[in-house]
């Protein structure tokens, strides 16, 4: 697949679930951007911004396989993986899976679940495979996790820890709509739901193809450098108490490749990945002396794109 298909496909992904959705058009690229890295995204916002709607519009687009769980205290990992149970009829042993074997998992509000419950989700988000009574099940591909989370209700809820938000490649919020953004939903859902009349676009081939082309796209090392000095620093304030994990930086060169797709290059520029930065890289700051917070975090990293030395524009010979 050409980048110029992959350019083609976002912006018919773009345009698909724009039927449903009003104003997430950054949303939807940066979702498009996790799906082709094989990435994950973590939602934080208050309810009703339409987190779960943005899901179900991206699955029915892309004609993926969808479902849905809504995380609570007594849900337990057998809950997400699936069990072993005894067939009488079959005098045997059967597995019946569970939500976890999809395409897009939506991960409703994650933090109201036990660490155990949670910490269930680390193998499949990171190698993609389950492991059930010592048996391994590699899972279907694409896979993907939306997780959400409410940011203002704190009672009864377990906040995600560190190896976890680790494995998350974005942290977005999906803010409220402007008034006439919101006249427009309101005119959208008046009659008909537009969700249910949703087509698809495209399906797990395209995804797949698209997945192994973006990796083609060329970085300098003059580019790798200043991704990398950007991480460093976040290793070295005073402020931070853990900064971005080896697995962090690939993850933003990973998001940095796509972006320079979607903008209609074959090379990163120092630009992608500014535009990244504080997407892949915020929730990943453990700070010292405060709760952390979104802004707080998105705060540093800006401060420390403004800091680093932007390299030059990378060779002619890469355009």
């Amino acid at each position: 697949m050409s980048f110029r298909t992959v350019q083609q496909l976002a912006d018919k992904l773009k345009a698909n679930v724009g039927q449903v959705m009003v104003g997430k058009e950054q949303t939807v690229d940066l979702l498009f951007i996790a799906l082709i890295t094989s990435g994950h995204v973590l939602l934080e916002d208050v309810p009703g911004t339409g987190k779960t709607m943005l899901a179900k519009s991206v699955a029915r687009s892309l004609q993926l396989q969808f479902k849905r769980v809504q995380f609570t205290p007594d849900l337990l990992p057998s809950d997400l993986s699936g069990i072993h149970f005894f067939n009488q009829k079959e005098s045997a042993f059967e597995f019946r899976p569970g939500p976890l074997f999809t395409n897009l998992l939506l991960a409703d509000e994650i933090n109201r679940a036990t660490p155990r419950t949670q910490s269930s989700l680390l193998e499949c988000m990171e190698e993609r495979q389950i492991s059930i009574d010592g048996e391994t099940t590699a899972l279907e591909r694409p896979f993907m996790v939306i997780a959400t989370q409410n940011p203002v209700e704190h009672q009864g809820t377990y906040p995600l820890p560190e190896a976890q938000l680790d494995r998350f490649l974005f942290k977005l919020q999906m803010g409220y709509p402007t008034k006439e953004e919101s006249v427009d939903i309101l005119k959208r859902f008046k009659e008909t739901d537009p969700l249910e009349q949703l087509l698809p676009i495209a399906g797990a081939a395209e995804i797949a193809e698209a997945q192994q082309a973006y990796r083609a796209v060329k970085v300098t090392d003059e580019v790798l450098g200043y991704l990398l000095e950007i991480v460093e620093e976040t290793r070295k304030r005073d402020d931070v108490l853990i900064g971005v994990s080896p697995r962090g930086s690939q993850a933003l060169l990973r998001a940095s490749q796509v972006q320079a797709i979607l903008q209609s290059r074959d090379y990163v520029t120092p630009d992608d990945i500014k535009a990244m930065a504080p997407h892949v890289l915020a929730h990943r700051l453990a700070l010292k002396g405060i709760q952390r917070t979104q802004q707080q975090a998105a705060a540093i990293i800006q401060t420390i794109l403004n800091h680093v030395a932007v390299p030059a524009e990378p060779d002619a010979a890469l355009r």
